[in-house]
């Protein structure tokens, strides 16, 4: 599971890092991103990439009761393609959910620990997601995404058994394009991150050790 992320690179970085050609949103930097929250999210819009702002925690567009975003948060790669939560954004609104690091916590006999994990290049990553628009009975448009998790990788292993899937720079325009319609193709994207390219701190918030 992916309960808490960070981004906390600056714009130019992200539009470089991700070749985006319009940005149609806010970004301020955040050391504790959480559920419900607007989260800068990359989607591929007439063969352009965007960044837009959409809140986290997905909102299907058939749902009549918007709270069941509160548990939508994350999508076990294993079922996103049959979930019926899932399956019509995985068809066609698929995007990239910017972030530099994410946490995860030790059990230990005070309590809980945060551990930050993040990649050894520094640099900012897109989690594999997918969005959904949801219009309530008043007809406002509610723009929502979800991060897809698998299974844990070596690194993450000894602290949880999930891992949010984190796209690899190659991967990323075939995750973006709505006209790779090939489910297998997709799904063999959605696989833990190597681990030896990624590690972690101690600590939550901008004094992680």
């Amino acid at each position: 599971m992916c309960g808490r992320f960070v981004l906390i690179s600056d714009l130019k970085d992200i539009q470089d890092n991700f070749n985006v050609q319009d940005v149609l949103c806010e970004h301020q930097p955040n050391w504790n991103i959480a559920p419900a929250q607007l989260v800068p999210v990359v989607i591929c819009h007439n063969g352009s990439n965007q960044l837009v702002c959409y809140r986290w925690g997905l909102i299907p567009s058939w749902s009549k009761d918007p709270s069941i975003a509160g548990m939508l948060i994350n999508a076990r790669a294993e079922t996103v393609d049959q979930k019926p939560s899932f399956r019509d954004a995985f068809k066609k609104k698929r995007c990239l959910i910017v972030a530099d690091g994410f946490y995860e916590w030790k059990n230990e006999a005070n309590g809980k620990e945060p551990l930050y994990f993040y990649l050894k290049s520094g640099r900012p990553f897109g989690f594999a997601g997918l969005y959904e628009t949801w219009k309530s009975p008043d007809k406002k448009k509610i723009n929502t995404c979800v991060i897809i998790t698998t299974s844990a990788n070596e690194l993450i292993k000894p602290f949880h058994d999930r891992l949010p899937v984190i796209l690899s720079k190659d991967k990323e325009r075939v995750w973006l394009d709505s006209d790779v319609a090939d489910v297998s193709a997709l799904l063999s994207i959605l696989k833990p991150y190597p681990p030896d390219e990624m590690n972690y701190k101690v600590g939550m918030g901008p004094h992680v050790l």
